[in-house]
């Protein structure tokens, strides 16, 4: 019998899915010989490379953001009974869920094909992503769950950091046709992100969440489903 709630293994889980799927399109990428390595000099007089982006690796598969879009809500409805400022609360969800339709940008608009717009998606997932994070580590700080708030934190906020510096090196280097070095910052934003999205599992091993169903005023109760045992 576990003494945690199921719920904190979805964090995660989905995390290093999603890691390892991502770096096995990498390395068939590299094999295939349509990226060159991330430790490698690219050059464009050589036709046969591209650079090591993840978007040309491989695209985010769209149904990805289904799964961090959950991991959001939940964090949104284990925070609203315990946040004074609910605008935060909710705030942060709509910039995470506006991130997610980035990403649907970016894995449904392909870079070679629809470039403005990719790359608008991408600005939406890293930008709001980056948001996120910041807030989620304030918010953390401030609400102290079971006396553990600090040091998840502490390590929320040292993660951010890291995933701040990684999108301003990204930008700045991609700007300056600095592709390796710009794809390299990529690779490790995402990875920092993956890992601040597992973190969540500190707070979820304590939490419980139900349906509530309810058949309207003149019903004499509602019915309640435990998501656990869905």
């Amino acid at each position: 019998m576990w003494t945690f709630s199921a719920w904190a293994l979805l964090p995660p889980v989905y995390s290093v899915l999603t890691a390892a799927g991502l770096w096995a399109v990498y390395f068939l990428a590299v094999s295939e010989e349509r990226i060159a390595p991330l430790g490698s000099k690219y050059s464009r007089s050589n036709g046969s490379f591209y650079p090591p982006y993840i978007s040309i690796a491989g695209n985010f598969p769209p149904t990805s953001c289904i799964f961090r879009f959950v991991i959001a809500v939940l964090r949104y409805l284990q925070l609203r009974p315990t946040m004074d400022k609910q605008w935060l609360n909710v705030g942060s969800l709509v910039a995470f869920s506006v991130g997610c339709f980035g990403m649907t940008l970016v894995g449904n608009f392909q870079l070679f094909v629809e470039e403005p717009m990719h790359n608008f998606g991408t600005l939406l997932t890293f930008g709001l992503g980056t948001l996120f994070c910041w807030v989620q580590s304030y918010v953390t700080l401030r609400v102290n769950l079971r006396n553990e708030g600090r040091k998840a934190a502490a390590l929320r906020f040292l993660l951010s950091a890291c995933i701040t510096l990684c999108m301003i090196l990204y930008f700045s280097l991609m700007a300056q046709g600095l592709h390796v070095r710009a794809a390299q910052g990529q690779w490790a934003l995402v990875m920092f992100f993956l890992a601040f999205l597992a973190t969540f599992a500190i707070e979820f091993r304590h939490s419980r969440f139900q349906v509530v169903c309810t058949e309207g005023p003149a019903a004499s109760g509602a019915s309640r489903y435990p998501l656990d045992e869905l």
